[in-house]
């Protein structure tokens, strides 16, 4: 099994002290989240913004019985004890995103963050920049994809199953010149996709292709992209005559 995210939660009859800047001494019946990056809010029956709370803090201690929280960041100091009868619980959670179908493990699959997110196994595939998940599925029966790289790519959210810069290289790898050496631009991974000088160290020129396809060709000799901004030559630098 996964390892799973987890908030507690603790309910109840609490003394809530807070040291620092917003110092406060309160008692109530109160609901008490602990995320997962272990910021604690305090909240009571009375509005939406929490009545103590502290966001990340450094450090953090939780005791069950009896009920104890210290969370300590700085010169802040939230202390919370069980003042009367108290419940402290933990819940898993997971990222929340828009559904786009389901996984190889049957559970289903969110778009959350750059990243598509199994609910159930928690297998995560990060997505390139404006790619849209679509309906029709892999032979693994993941999803695909769809992405603008110079052409229009559908690839599988697995990149086992064939990757992006597969698909790029196969279309465009060694294409087009390099416009300072007599090389040719190769299709790399840099962080993103690039079309690199072959005669690198020598010669260091690259471009980052765009979420765009090729339209035609510049008059320095590059591609030229259309992109949801306009047209635009592969070198960003350069300038149409």
């Amino acid at each position: 099994m996964p390892t799973r995210t987890q908030t507690h939660t603790i309910a109840g009859d609490c003394i809530v002290r807070f040291d620092g800047q917003r110092e406060r001494h309160q008692r109530g019946r109160v609901l008490i989240v602990v995320k997962p990056d272990d910021t604690v809010l305090v909240h009571d029956a009375d509005g939406y913004q929490p009545v103590a709370w502290l966001t990340r803090p450094t450090d953090l201690s939780l005791t069950h019985d009896p009920l104890w929280l210290v969370a300590v960041d700085g010169d802040e100091t939230l202390r919370v004890e069980a003042a009367g009868d108290v419940t402290v619980a933990d819940h898993d959670v997971s990222d929340a995103g828009v559904p786009v179908g389901d996984c190889r493990c049957g559970g289903p699959l969110v778009r959350s963050n750059g990243s598509v997110v199994c609910l159930d196994c928690d297998d995560r595939f990060s997505l390139p920049g404006g790619a849209t998940v679509i309906e029709d599925a892999c032979e693994c029966g993941l999803p695909q994809f769809r992405v603008e790289r110079g052409d229009t790519f559908e690839c599988c959210l697995d990149y086992d199953c064939g990757s992006l810069l597969d698909a790029v290289s196969d279309a465009f790898d060694r294409a087009w010149d390099c416009p300072n050496c007599d090389g040719e631009l190769e299709i790399l991974r840099r962080g993103g996709l690039i079309a690199g000088c072959e005669n690198y160290p020598e010669c260091d020129t690259g471009f980052g292709i765009p979420d765009g396809t090729a339209v035609g060709e510049c008059d320095c000799g590059l591609p030229r992209f259309e992109t949801t901004s306009g047209e635009r030559c592969l070198d960003t630098g350069c300038e149409p005559a």
